[in-house]
């Protein structure tokens, strides 16, 4: 009787794309994550789009962040956009953020409607940002002055970050952007007013750095608000010093006891004159 042998068979491993990439974007390490939403991207499959989205909103790497939203580009609108709505409409800030992000990259002019006056005014800052930037990237032709509009009610708000982003976004706008601005130029509100010069000067100037932008806008303001005098103002009148009238005022008397320093000063060059010459 020829014995049995045995081989020992390896538990079968899954073959699932999805069950990989989410393993894979679950892992501890960063790079491994970045390798596995570059993979996702280089190869797009519908049936991964999903688990894409769901990881933006916990992702806590900013490159792999940005990785995820390059490979859900690489794959069809009509897969990508309806899940992206979904998340700006319902989904916690961070997924909020990235999903406008992604939007924006994606192009598809359906991500304009998801840019609501309620996104545009969030009050999380990050999700605010972003909202601005997209809209920016999305505005159809023709919108540009309405959405600046809408863009600096939000002027004065916030920290310097946020008014820098506010200042490039509706930069990024360009001539659309200017009658907006120039309608706060004067606002109350000195923060305000302060940030509407500073973005027109970065319109003006799409190269110059923000803080410089402020400080010139602040500038500006001071030169404004200081208090004019009128050029034919006449100044006080002084009188003369006793002493101080013109010689040739004086009665001959005095001039001839005046003696030969009178005659020296007006009469002889002195050394300074000769060096001139």
């Amino acid at each position: 009787m020829t014995p049995q042998t045995h081989t020992h068979t390896p538990p079968p491993t899954s073959t699932d794309p999805g069950t990989r990439l989410s393993r894979a974007l679950a892992a501890g390490s960063s790079s491994v994550r970045l390798q596995a939403a570059l993979a996702a991207g280089t190869r797009p499959d519908p049936g991964l789009v999903a688990l894409l989205v769901e990881r933006c909103a916990v992702e806590p790497d900013f490159f792999v962040r940005d990785m995820l939203t390059w490979a859900l580009t690489r794959h069809p609108a009509a897969a990508t956009v309806p899940l992206l709505l979904d998340e700006v409409r319902a989904g916690a800030r961070q997924a909020r953020s990235q999903a406008l992000h992604t939007l924006s990259k994606i192009g598809d002019a359906r991500g304009w409607h998801a840019l609501s006056t309620d996104v545009l005014h969030d009050p999380d800052e990050d999700v605010a940002r972003t909202a601005w930037r997209a809209a920016v990237s999305l505005v159809p032709a023709g919108r540009e002055a309405e959405l600046a509009e809408t863009l600096c009610t939000e002027l004065g708000r916030g920290d310097r970050e946020t008014q820098r982003s506010l200042s490039r976004a509706i930069a990024g706008l360009g001539d659309a952007g200017v009658p907006a601005l120039e309608a706060r130029e004067h606002a109350d509100d000195e923060a305000v007013r302060t940030h509407a010069l500073a973005t027109r000067h970065l319109l003006d100037d799409p190269d110059a750095d923000f803080e410089a932008a402020v400080a010139e806008a602040r500038r500006v303001a001071a030169l404004a608000a200081a208090p004019s005098v009128p050029d034919d103002t006449a100044g006080p009148s002084v009188p003369d010093a006793p002493g101080a009238s013109d010689p040739a005022d004086a009665p001959p008397s005095a001039v001839l006891d005046a003696g030969p320093h009178l005659s020296v000063a007006h009469d002889a060059p002195g050394p300074g004159d000769r060096a001139d010459r």
